[in-house]
């Protein structure tokens, strides 16, 4: 598998005692596959997804990119894998060109000018590469770093709400990036909060609910699911049930 996560859990200590964000996560993602990572606020994605980067170290259990231990073996698994964070930081004095020519230098990348004009074209920042974080949107900000993260030959990538910002026309052409990619063979993680369209790109869907793991399948098999039978038929409904949160109808 290109994600391997067994028995993860990721505890911080605090002024009241230690906070376990993540307990006992265990998924895999294959080659080609996009999976929604889900829930309510403060579910743990974030921190999941942090820690499969390697910014965050697991108390406990296994990440394994390709095969390679973050922990263990960091080097190779970060080569192997390209995170999206949701919060848009970047080099105050750095235009965006400057920012992929960075990325492509740390990472060896050697077909450069070919890579980053396509990414210039495909997300739409064509007449911005002189530009500085400053004189940027934040949808065009979350761009750049979508950006960094594509301009090299990465095989798991990880993207934490990656249309935030954009508007309509930019969201759908990010969903078409992210399915590219997925087509591509590339092994893609996502968060979000936009559940339809979470449903509509993603090949299986995990929900988290305060550190753990709730329900892990294709929509159509928590359709399935008994106790998820009368949730409706699409994903905000199911997430709505099986997180026992309400709608603004006031149902569960």
């Amino acid at each position: 598998m290109a994600i391997a996560v067994e028995h993860f859990s990721r505890t911080y200590a605090t002024s009241g005692g230690d906070f376990t964000a993540v307990n006992d996560l265990s998924f895999d993602v294959a080659s080609g596959e996009i999976v929604g990572l889900i829930g309510p606020n403060g579910a743990g994605k974030t921190t999941t997804l942090r820690s499969l980067a390697g910014i965050l170290r697991p108390t406990s259990g296994r990440v394994r990119i390709d095969g390679h231990d973050i922990i263990e073996d960091p080097l190779e698994a970060k080569r192997r894998l390209a995170f999206m964070p949701d919060e848009p930081h970047l080099f105050e004095y750095l235009t965006v060109d400057e920012h992929l020519r960075l990325v492509a230098r740390l990472y060896g990348v050697t077909d450069f000018a070919r890579r980053s004009a396509v990414l210039i074209e495909e997300l739409e920042l064509k007449g911005k590469e002189q530009s500085l974080p400053g004189e940027l949107s934040r949808g065009m900000r979350q761009k750049v770093i979508i950006a960094c993260g594509l301009v090299r030959e990465a095989t798991t990538l990880l993207f934490d709400e990656p249309l935030t910002g954009l508007d309509p026309l930019g969201i759908r052409r990010m969903r078409e990036t992210i399915v590219a990619r997925g087509r591509a063979g590339a092994a893609i993680l996502l968060s979000s909060h936009l559940l339809h369209l979470v449903e509509e790109i993603c090949t299986r869907v995990i929900i988290m609910d305060r550190g753990n793991k709730i329900a892990d399948g294709t929509v159509e098999e928590l359709r399935a699911r008994a106790d998820l039978a009368e949730a409706g038929s699409n994903l905000e409904q199911i997430f709505l049930r099986v997180t026992g949160q309400r709608d603004p109808s006031g149902q569960m």
